[in-house]
C-alpha cells in the first residue's frame, strides 16, 4: 500500500482521507493551483478544522473556494472513486477488491494481527478495538472491563489490518459505508476461540472491535461467583423451582450470561430437556440444546422460543428478551409449567418490573409468573500482590453508614500497581448483587399497579439491600476497592 507521500496530488484522486471523512466535513480536494496550493471546495456549514488536516496530510498550503451540496458530493464520488491507496474501494471495483485482499494477505500484516490476538489473549481481554482516529489507527483491549492500550497497527497497514480481519471474517472487504458483522475461529496456543467481528464506518474510516469468546471454558459453580449467603439461598431456591421465571439484569457486560450458565448447571441435565435461545451461544453445555440466533435466516429470540416450546422443555434460557413478543411468550412458557431464564437490560432489580410492563406484558402476568429478579454488576479485584490498606475518606465513611451501617470495618484497601497486574492494580473481576425475591404482598402490589416507590418500599421491608451494600462489604473484606465500587455503582 502506498502512503499518502507516495500519490501524486495531481492526479486528482483524494488520498489518506475517507469518503466518510469528506462527507462529514463538507470538504473536498479539488486541484493544484499553478502557485502549488492545493485548492479545496467547501460547501455551506462545513467544518473548517478539517483544512489544516488536509494541509498536514498532503503538505501543501490550502486555498478554500465555495461550492454548493450537490456539486461537492459529486465531486467527492468521483475523487474517492479513483482513490490510488485503497482508502475507499468501492463495492463495485474486482481490481480494487483483489488489491485489497493481495496487501492484506501480506506476511506484515498477519504477523501483526495474529500478534495482536494473542496477547489480548494473554491479557484475559474480553474484546479487542481498533478504532480509526484523526492521528490514524489506535488499539485497545478491554481487560477487566476496563479499555487499556495495546500494540497499534503501522499507521500505514491500518487499511490492510481491517481488511484482513473481515477476510477471516467472511465479510465484504470492498463495502467500506456500511456496518458489518461476523465471526472467526481461531486457535490461540492450546484454546479455540471464537471472536464476534463488528465493523462500523466512521469519519476516520472504519473501526473494528473483536469480541474474544473461550468455547472451551465451561461456566463457574453458581457458589463461586460472589453472592453474599442471603441472596445465594434465595437464588437456589428459585433455581430449583419446577416453573416460573427468573430475571438477572444488568447492563452489557456485566456477567449476566455467566449467572444464568452458572444456574443451569444446577439443574438435572441428564433427566430434564433444557433448551436456550443465545446470541451467540457464548458456553457449549453438554446435554443443553443451544440455539443460535440468525436474523438473516429468520431466527430471532420469539421465532426461536415459539418453535422450542414444541419440543417439550423442561426449562428454558432465553439469552435477552428484547421485545413484546419475546417477553409474552416467555410469559406463557412459565405459566404452561416451563422454567424460564433470561435477562433484561435495566439498572437495577426492581427497575425490571416497570421494564416488563413497558414491553406490554399485564401487571397481573407479572405478578403471576415472576419467582425472583437478580441485578448485578462486575468489580475488578485488587491485586494481592501490590494492594495496601488505607483509611476511608470522610464520604466514603458517609457512604457506608448510609448503605451498610452493619459493616463496622473502617479500613479498606487501595490498588497500586505492579508487573503481576500490568501495572493496573486489579486482577479479575467478582460479582455484586442484589436480589428481589417475590411473595404475596409484592405480587398483590404488582397486580394492582403499584408505583416503583411503592415496590421498593415493599422490598425494603423483606430485606431488600441495594447492590452497592455489597460492593461496600466486599471492599471492607479488602476484596475490591470503595473507589472501584463506586465507579461501578456510580453511587
Amino acid at each position: 500500500m502506498l502512503s499518502v507521500s507516495e500519490v501524486a496530488v495531481e492526479s486528482f484522486a483524494v488520498t489518506g482521507v475517507s469518503r466518510e471523512y469528506l462527507l462529514h466535513h463538507r470538504v473536498c480536494p479539488d486541484k493544484l493551483g499553478d502557485d502549488g496550493k492545493l485548492i479545496v471546495a467547501v460547501a455551506p456549514g462545513a467544518f473548517l478544522e478539517a483544512i489544516p488536516e488536509l494541509s498536514d496530510i498532503y503538505g501543501r498550503i490550502i486555498v478554500t473556494r465555495d461550492t454548493n451540496d450537490d456539486d461537492l458530493e459529486r465531486m467527492i464520488e468521483r475523487a474517492t472513486a479513483h482513490a490510488g491507496d485503497g482508502s475507499d474501494v468501492t463495492s463495485g471495483s474486482d481490481e480494487g477488491t483483489a488489491d485489497v485482499r493481495e496487501i492484506a494477505n501480506q506476511p506484515p500484516v498477519i504477523r501483526y494481527v495474529n500478534t495482536l490476538l494473542h496477547d489480548a489473549y494473554e491479557a484475559g481481554a474480553s474484546d479487542v478495538h481498533i478504532e480509526s482516529t484523526r492521528g490514524g489507527a489506535t488499539a485497545r483491549v478491554r481487560v477487566d472491563g476496563v479499555l487499556a492500550p495495546t500494540i497499534e497497527p503501522p499507521r500505514r497497514l491500518h487499511e490492510a489490518v481491517v481488511s484482513r480481519l473481515k477476510l477471516l471474517a467472511d465479510l465484504d472487504i470492498s463495502e467500506r459505508r456500511r456496518p458489518q458483522d461476523g465471526r472467526i475461529r481461531v486457535r490461540v496456543e492450546d484454546t479455540e476461540l471464537y471472536l464476534r467481528v463488528s465493523t462500523v464506518p466512521t469519519v476516520y474510516g472504519e473501526s473494528v472491535v473483536l469480541r474474544l469468546l473461550d468455547r472451551g471454558s465451561r461456566p463457574v459453580d453458581l457458589t463461586a461467583l460472589g453472592m453474599p449467603r442471603s441472596i445465594l439461598h434465595d437464588m437456589i431456591a428459585a433455581i430449583d423451582r419446577p416453573h416460573g421465571m427468573v430475571l438477572v439484569t444488568g447492563p452489557t457486560g456485566s456477567g449476566k450470561t455467566t449467572t444464568l450458565y452458572s444456574a443451569l448447571r444446577r439443574r438435572d441435565i441428564q433427566s430434564e430437556k433444557i433448551v436456550t435461545v443465545e446470541d451467540p451461544v457464548e458456553y457449549q453445555l453438554d446435554g443443553v440444546t443451544q440455539v443460535p440466533v440468525h436474523r438473516q435466516a429468520g431466527v430471532t429470540f420469539a421465532s426461536a422460543l415459539r418453535s422450542i416450546l414444541r419440543q417439550d422443555p423442561d426449562v428454558v434460557m432465553i439469552g435477552e428478551m428484547r421485545d413484546t413478543e419475546t417477553a409474552e411468550i416467555a410469559i406463557q412458557a412459565s405459566m404452561t409449567g416451563h422454567l424460564v431464564f433470561s435477562t433484561l437490560h435495566t439498572n437495577d432489580a426492581v427497575g425490571a418490573l416497570p421494564r416488563l410492563f413497558d414491553l406490554g406484558v399485564a401487571p397481573y402476568l407479572v405478578a403471576a409468573t415472576l419467582t425472583a429478579v437478580m441485578a448485578q454488576r462486575l468489580v475488578r479485584i485488587a491485586c494481592p500482590q501490590c494492594k495496601t490498606a488505607e483509611k476511608p475518606r470522610s464520604e466514603i465513611v458517609a457512604i457506608q453508614e448510609r448503605v451498610a451501617p452493619e459493616i463496622s470495618s473502617r479500613e479498606f484497601v487501595r490498588s497500586n500497581g505492579c508487573a503481576a497486574c500490568r501495572g493496573t492494580g486489579f486482577r479479575g473481576r467478582i460479582g455484586i448483587f442484589e436480589m428481589v425475591s417475590m411473595d404475596e404482598s409484592l405480587r398483590t402490589a404488582i397486580s394492582k399497579g403499584a408505583s416503583r416507590v411503592e415496590l421498593e418500599s415493599l422490598a425494603d421491608g423483606r430485606g431488600y439491600r441495594p447492590m452497592i451494600a455489597d460492593g461496600i462489604a466486599k471492599a471492607a473484606a479488602g476484596i475490591t476497592t470503595v473507589d472501584e465500587v463506586l465507579r461501578v455503582c456510580n453511587a
